[in-house]
Order: C-alpha cells, then sequence, then structure tokens
C-alpha cells in the first residue's frame, strides 16, 4: 500500500511540492505579484499531478539550483486545469509544435502567495527529518519538478518552517 495523501483520507486538500530555481521565478517573484501561472512543466508525471490539483490545494514552493535548496515558503492553488500558454508560443522555449488549442497537451495551475517562510527548509534539514520513501524530493535522481506530499509529512515541514 502506497503513501496516505489528504485525497485518500476524505479530507478536501492536497499537498504538493512545486519546484522553481529562484533566478527564474522565485518566493519573493511569487509575493510580488500575488497570484501566475505556473508554466513550462514539460514532463508528463508532473503535468498529471498538475491537473489532479483543486482549488484549495496547498503546495510548497522548493527553490531548487542554488545553495542551498529548500522549501522558501508555501503557495496555494487558485485557479485548477489551465491550459499553458507557452506551448503554443513559437519564440517561447516550452514551444511544443504538436500541441493545439483543440487539443492542448499540457495543463497547469495558477498559484497564489499565502507566505514566505521564518524558516528556511533546506534540502538537508529534509533529507536528516524524512526518509526518501516520505519525501520524494530526496529521492537519489529524483528530477521531477511538481510532487504530492503526504498530509502528516506537509504537518511536520510546517513545525520545520514556523520553529525558533
Amino acid at each position: 500500500m502506497g503513501p496516505k495523501y489528504a485525497a485518500d483520507s476524505g479530507t478536501d486538500m492536497n499537498y504538493w511540492l512545486m519546484k522553481s530555481e529562484p533566478a527564474v521565478y522565485s518566493i519573493d517573484d511569487l509575493q510580488r505579484d500575488g497570484e501566475e501561472i505556473w508554466d513550462g512543466v514539460r514532463n508528463y508525471q508532473a503535468r498529471n499531478f498538475l491537473k489532479s490539483m483543486a482549488v484549495g490545494d496547498i503546495a510548497f514552493f522548493y527553490h531548487s539550483n542554488t545553495q542551498p535548496p529548500g522549501i522558501a515558503g508555501q503557495m496555494k492553488i487558485s485557479q485548477a486545469r489551465v491550459v499553458d500558454p507557452t506551448q503554443f508560443d513559437p519564440s517561447s522555449r516550452y514551444y511544443d509544435p504538436k500541441s493545439t488549442t483543440e487539443s492542448p497537451r499540457w495543463h497547469t495551475v495558477k498559484v497564489a502567495y499565502l507566505e514566505t517562510f521564518e524558516q528556511y527548509v533546506s534540502l538537508s534539514q529534509l533529507k536528516a527529518e524524512f526518509s526518501p520513501e516520505q519525501l520524494q524530493v530526496i529521492k537519489r535522481g529524483n528530477r521531477l519538478s511538481v510532487m504530492p506530499i503526504e498530509a502528516a509529512v506537509a504537518q511536520r515541514i510546517l513545525k520545520l518552517a514556523h520553529s525558533r
């Protein structure tokens, strides 16, 4: 039997971890913008996770490709099943010539800023606190940019982020 996510436990909300390189788009950018589309995901498994998100779900904003990588804050899903517009833009690095407006291949979500954590939760802290089975982001070789988080793990991450 696999991990228990909020969707499996009868609650209305799921938790997610979504990665972005802070040089491209950071938690500070989202705080400034308030709400933004999470575009450019081009992995089918990550896309399927995006398609299964619902309005009100909570996502941890993970800064990747930085020192140290880690969870910087949280956001909520404000709009679900959004067609990613970058797939239709020939000048975008995320352009997909096989995708059409009648049959788009890439869907995403809109996210709204919730908070920047007082305590940045680094990857090394996550590795000390969780096993790879509990938290996919610490699995060796994991490159997914979007992944589900078990509800109990999410609560433990929040404790780390709010402890002083």
